[in-house]
């Protein structure tokens, strides 16, 4: 592609080398990661430490604050978690379990809004937090809603790795469970992502009646078995999402 920056593309792949497991990096741990030259990853690293978006002691590098600005200016044009987080408050105080939405990203789910409980996941969740779309209940709604040849591309080159024994990891399995999300209009993951944690997931339809998000309310294993879960909590969430689409719909949010 003669337009592809692609001293763009590598400066990304280093921001994106640091994360909740890596924190703090050597220039030969950023070269490693991201399949640059020593030389060209301390390149990069300079320039950004330059801008203020990286910070170093001499060995080692990390982000700053300052990165935040990269993704802020795509969530502070979002109107759809203002509208959402006010339903989701009301549905927290209502049965006392997390909620949260998100939207798709590649092959991720990535969070735009989060009403948080007690803490039933060992990693923490924030605005921003990312996970494989295939092991989560938002992840397999929003997958459920894609036009069949994207799905079929996913599912031909998404690496599905076991992140529990529970996780599915067969893509005929995934699809034909895919297939039933999109039937029934929810997706409940059972102990995949995370063992000891179960997701409920349902859609967030615009007003002309496209998957946009998906909302979720999560409980830790020990409030009951799948189906009592799902009896408590699905018409909650379910009239919570609603009323979220009552809202975008006359606020004409896309």
């Amino acid at each position: 592609m003669s337009e592809f920056v692609q001293s763009l593309d590598r400066g990304l792949a280093v921001i994106k080398a640091f994360d909740a497991e890596h924190p703090s990096l050597t220039l030969s741990d950023v070269a490693r990661i991201t399949g640059l030259t020593r030389a060209a990853a301390r390149r990069f690293l300079l320039t950004l430490v330059e801008l203020g978006y990286v910070r170093t002691d001499g060995k080692l590098f990390s982000l700053r604050p300052r990165i935040l600005e990269l993704g802020y200016a795509y969530l502070s044009s979002l109107t759809l978690p203002e509208v959402a987080q006010p339903h989701m408050e009301k549905l927290v105080a209502a049965v006392r379990e997390s909620c949260s939405m998100s939207v798709l990203d590649g092959d991720e789910v990535v969070y735009v809004a989060r009403v948080p409980t007690k803490r039933i996941m060992t990693v923490s969740i924030d605005v921003g937090t990312r996970f494989p779309a295939y092991a989560t209940a938002m992840g397999r709604v929003l997958l459920a809603a894609q036009p069949g040849d994207q799905l079929d591309a996913y599912l031909r080159d998404a690496r599905l790795k076991p992140l529990t024994r529970n996780t599915i990891i067969d893509p005929a399995v995934l699809r034909d469970t895919l297939k039933a999300v999109r039937e029934q209009g929810w997706a409940l993951v059972d102990q995949e992502l995370e063992e000891g944690l179960r997701s409920i997931a349902v859609p967030v339809h615009d007003a002309s009646g496209q998957v946009i998000a998906a909302v979720n309310t999560s409980a830790h294993a020990n409030r009951g078995n799948a189906t009592s879960v799902l009896e408590d909590l699905l018409p909650q969430l379910r009239a919570t999402t609603k009323l979220i689409e009552e809202d975008l719909s006359s606020s004409k949010v896309r």
